[in-house]
């Protein structure tokens, strides 16, 4: 069983918002920022053309930060109690994180590891194609959702470290193709990226539409759980289904515009390019 507060009355009582410093992940993620800050700390060395910036560190470190706040600070025990908490995180989990991880990335920082990356995205075949991290993407967020699951996540502690690492590989893998900074299998001009970006969100935003809407609270576990914040269990799941539909389409927006702006800067790009030729 997790090792949350279990059902009790709410009244004049506040959830369980203690940290969960859990020495497997504070391990993991000490090591994880380690290797990255050793790979920056020697690439900015006089004799490097191209050195990491000092935005690509800020980026990595938020979203060290971002992955701390979801494993490790209250949101990972309000999660226990609340749903709406536990969509916070899985959002976390699923987008911000993944996608400031691999904005502190570049060619010069991946350089011992690029012709590995590149060798074992040819030995699995499929599983490193665009669209299998669509249908992984996706499919994360719905399976998991299936009541049965979600409750099984919430009640059994390895069930959902399970869950955590589904969601953090979907979402890093996901972004990869369209963030990386080496290349990968996804077209990254034209309207490719925005075929993407939207056949994706879509889908998991409609889910957070039929979780706000549901006539009724689905998941039994929290159900069982004290009105927190006064939010009985119809309302926590309401407001659980909004906070995924509305990160969906804020993410969805943003990458839109970095997308329509990248593909007219190409499409400009181009056209000087066949002025030049013209001329010459």
């Amino acid at each position: 069983m997790r090792r949350s507060a279990r059902v009790r009355q709410s009244g004049g009582m506040a959830p369980d918002a203690s940290w969960t410093l859990d020495p497997g992940v504070v391990v993991a993620l000490l090591v994880y920022a380690g290797v990255y800050l050793t790979r920056w700390t020697r690439a900015r060395t006089p004799e490097e053309p191209h050195p990491p910036s000092v935005g690509r560190l800020l980026a990595f470190l938020a979203g060290m930060l971002v992955l701390v706040a979801a494993l490790c600070s209250p949101i990972d025990r309000l999660g226990e109690q609340i749903l709406a908490m536990h969509m916070v995180q899985h959002v976390l989990l699923l987008d911000v994180a993944p996608i400031l991880l691999i904005l502190g990335l570049t060619k010069v920082l991946l350089r011992p590891a690029t012709r590995r990356i590149h060798r074992v995205e040819q030995r699995v075949g499929f599983l490193a194609a665009p669209l299998f991290a669509v249908f992984l993407y996706s499919g994360a967020m719905w399976v998991w959702h299936v009541p049965a699951l979600y409750d099984a996540a919430a009640e059994h502690s390895g069930i959902h470290v399970l869950e955590h690492l589904t969601f953090t590989l979907a979402g890093f893998l996901y972004w990869w193709h369209l963030l990386s900074p080496v290349s990968t299998r996804l077209r990254r001009e034209g309207t490719t990226p925005i075929v993407y970006m939207v056949s994706t969100k879509a889908t998991v935003g409609f889910l957070g539409i039929l979780l706000t809407f549901a006539p009724n609270a689905l998941f039994t576990y929290y159900t069982g759980q004290p009105h927190w914040w006064g939010l009985d269990p119809d309302a926590d799941q309401a407001l659980a289904g909004v906070i995924m539909a509305l990160e969906q389409s804020i993410v969805m927006g943003i990458a839109l515009v970095v997308l329509f702006t990248r593909m007219l800067a190409q499409s400009e790009r181009e056209e000087q390019r066949k002025e030049r030729f013209g001329e010459a």
